[in-house]
């Protein structure tokens, strides 16, 4: 009788040197999930995952790889994982990897990845079934085009969003993560399949933030945070419903905050600090009860009301004239639609409610580790720092 390795997972050691031949070599058998996370493995990665369909989730993160992305990674058509956080990778972006019609998480954060983020979308959109993208702190640099985030599908309502269940089902193996949300960063101990994110901070982006990130419904996490964007806030944004956390602190935007962000009911963290802003802060819960350091750094921005707590006396809000102009810039969203073909929204999903301390994550006490992938048999715990 023969058998078959299906998860190996020797994350979170002291391993070091390249990392061993037989590991890759399983990669082009039946192994569908590789966690080799946590270590001081060094050295390149071979390109050796042309057979590699039934490969799940791959962890790389924290060790120090160094060179490119194996571009023989466009044949693990199963991939819904990719993690390669804080390592050495010199690369591009991996447009490449937009044929992987699975993948749900990238996450390239703290290497050296660089270049522009433009692309030739090969279909309809790209990435088709990403929904976490987490590009911080690396060195890519240009602006983003007007379409950019129309391609991205799976963070719109489009009435076939994934139910309340987690990435990999109910394998042994719990996918996990951190991500910065909320100015705190959080470890997921499984990932939530109706979890959206995109973190793009760090970097050296410039130019207007996109209009069209208002197709992005279902986004609940957005991060351009300690960039170069510039011109004014997105009216756009008042369309992100779902959205729980904003951070646009440390760019050079300017222009007041559209009046339509305080429509967001869900939105409970907002932090615009260190920017180019002008007039008021809107007038709305979500609004009042951010701390002042949400707002320092503006020069313009009206200091009046919570919860800044100082007099404006007899400084108002925008008219609803003005709001009105505001409301009619998002209607640019129905002739973006035309530039995707086939990309139409459909009825939005219910609402999600999530507590203050949900049981699928957990606050983080150390920044630096990570574990992606544990045991269902095992209690969730954080990794121990070296």
């Amino acid at each position: 009788m023969t058998t078959s390795l299906d998860i190996l997972d020797i994350a979170n050691n002291n391993l070091n040197g390249s990392a061993p031949e037989c590991f890759w070599n399983l990669t082009a058998k039946s192994l569908s999930v590789l966690d080799i996370g946590d270590n001081h493995f060094t050295g390149s990665l071979p390109d050796i995952f042309k057979n590699a369909t039934n490969l799940r989730s791959l962890n790389l993160g924290y060790n120090h790889f160094v060179g490119k992305l194996p571009r023989s990674l466009t044949s693990c058509s199963s991939l819904e994982v990719l993690n390669v956080e804080h390592n050495r990778f010199d690369d591009t972006f991996p447009f490449w990897l937009q044929s992987l019609n699975k993948l749900q998480v990238l996450i390239l954060r703290s290497n050296e990845f660089h270049g522009l983020l433009q692309y030739q979308p090969q279909g309809p959109s790209w990435f088709p079934q990403l929904r976490i993208i987490d590009l911080s702190h690396n060195e890519f640099t240009g602006t983003l085009l007007d379409d950019f985030f129309i391609y991205l599908s799976a963070m719109s309502s489009k009435g076939d969003s994934p139910k309340f269940k987690y990435i990999g089902g109910n394998s042994y193996y719990r996918d996990s993560m951190v991500l910065m949300n909320k100015g705190v960063e959080l470890e997921y101990t499984r990932i939530f399949t109706l979890l959206t994110a995109i973190d793009f901070s760090g970097n050296k982006l410039q130019g207007e933030i996109p209009e069209s990130i208002g197709l992005l419904k279902d986004l609940i996490v957005l991060n351009l945070s300690s960039n170069g964007f510039n011109g004014n806030i997105p009216s756009s944004l008042g369309n992100l419903t779902q959205l729980e956390s904003l951070d646009l602190s440390h760019n050079e935007l300017s222009g007041q905050i559209p009046p339509a962000l305080r429509d967001l009911t869900k939105l409970s963290f907002i932090k615009v600090s260190h920017n180019e802003l002008v007039g008021p802060i809107p007038r709305s819960t979500q609004f009042q009860t951010q701390s002042a350091s949400s707002f320092q750094g503006n020069r313009g921005l009206c200091l009046c009301g919570p919860p800044l707590n100082e007099n404006c006396g007899d400084k108002e809000e925008p008219s609803q004239t003005e709001e009105k102009e505001e409301e009619d810039v998002i209607s640019w969203i129905a002739a973006a639609i035309g530039l995707a073909p086939g990309f139409i929204f459909g009825m939005t999903i219910g609402h999600v409610v999530i507590i203050s301390k949900p049981q699928w994550f957990m606050v983080r006490k150390k920044t630096r580790r990570i574990a992606l992938g544990r045991f269902s048999s095992e209690s969730p715990h954080q990794r121990n720092p070296r």
